[in-house]
């Protein structure tokens, strides 16, 4: 016969964690019915913050950063273990004083140590990079694919995966480059997001290696046929909720906005039209279009890429 004290504490961890499952299920239908803040006509009386925080849960977050500071708006994902945090991309902003990432991410995690990655190595994921150097307990996360494959742990790139231990919350680390040439998304079992930074969003998703963003989504599709997935949660929205409809590169005020998460089934969707499409061609659905790069934006692209190593 186990000690009282025993079974007292296994109930209290069971009803625990029935009461996490309960706050996760009741949250989804929130999440897919967010309203985001979406930018304003007039930035000059905006009175928007300049990062939008949703909770989640008590240790899972999703960051908005304001249209009025750039028209990008791209999302961050801050996922909290019980040893240790992650933030997932930085936003498109350098300066703390007018975009208090930091401030605003040790407010929500306190003294908890902090790992940042990034989905890719584009400017609007890593600027605010900068106001985390130096900040005891953080460890910043190259974009460099070396420094991907030695600190999440990937096993083979792009084919393997990785693993991120926060502490009683293993993320799994899905190499996914197409977008970008280093790119990679995060499924969190606990609330069963997988998070594809600039793969798939509600939007105009530009690819600039057509084959590897087919193998991409054939494996992040093959991954959702045997994990249970919420939610798939990109960095932007341009979509408006209006089908095939999309806002103009640079629009800072968004007002009907599509939702921000997409059903598991989007990826077999996806999946299929780019099976039947091997050489680049446009493919447009209802809420996001794949557009192939053409040579002068794969050469920014290649610049870009230049600039930041």
């Amino acid at each position: 016969m186990k000690p009282y004290g025993a079974t007292r504490t296994s109930m209290i961890f069971v009803w625990f964690i029935a009461m996490l499952a309960t706050a996760s299920s009741l949250a989804e239908p929130m999440l897919k019915g967010k309203k985001w803040n979406h930018g304003s006509a007039n930035c000059l009386t905006d009175s928007e913050p300049p990062i939008e925080v949703y909770s989640h849960s008590p240790t899972s977050f999703i960051l908005r950063q304001s249209k009025c500071l750039s028209f990008e708006a791209p999302f961050m994902y801050l996922l909290v273990g019980e040893k240790l945090a992650l933030l997932l991309d930085t936003g498109a902003t350098k300066d703390a004083s007018v975009f208090p990432l930091y401030k605003t991410v040790r407010s929500l995690i306190g003294e908890k140590d902090l790992l940042i990655v990034h989905s890719h190595g584009h400017q609007d994921h890593r600027s605010a990079d900068i106001q985390f150097q130096g900040e005891t307990g953080v460890r910043l996360v190259g974009i460099q694919k070396t420094a991907l494959i030695q600190s999440l742990s990937i096993s083979q790139w792009p084919g393997g995966q990785g693993s991120i231990e926060l502490g009683n919350r293993e993320l799994i680390v899905i190499p996914s480059p197409g977008h970008h040439e280093v790119a990679i998304s995060l499924y969190d079992p606990q609330t069963q997001w997988l998070l594809t930074g600039d793969k798939i969003y509600p939007g105009l998703i530009y690819v600039k290696n057509w084959k590897d963003y087919r193998d991409s989504i054939a494996r992040l599709t093959r991954f959702a046929e045997e994990h249970d997935v919420s939610a798939v949660l990109g960095a932007h929205i341009e979509a408006t909720d209006r089908p095939g409809e999309y806002y103009a590169v640079g629009t800072i005020y968004q007002p009907a906005e599509a939702p921000l998460p997409m059903d598991s089934d989007i990826l077999a969707v996806i999946n299929a039209q780019l099976q039947q499409s091997p050489k680049a061609n446009q493919i447009a659905l209802s809420r996001l279009k794949i557009i192939p790069m053409n040579l002068m934006q794969r050469k920014l692209s290649d610049f870009g890429r230049w600039l930041s190593r």
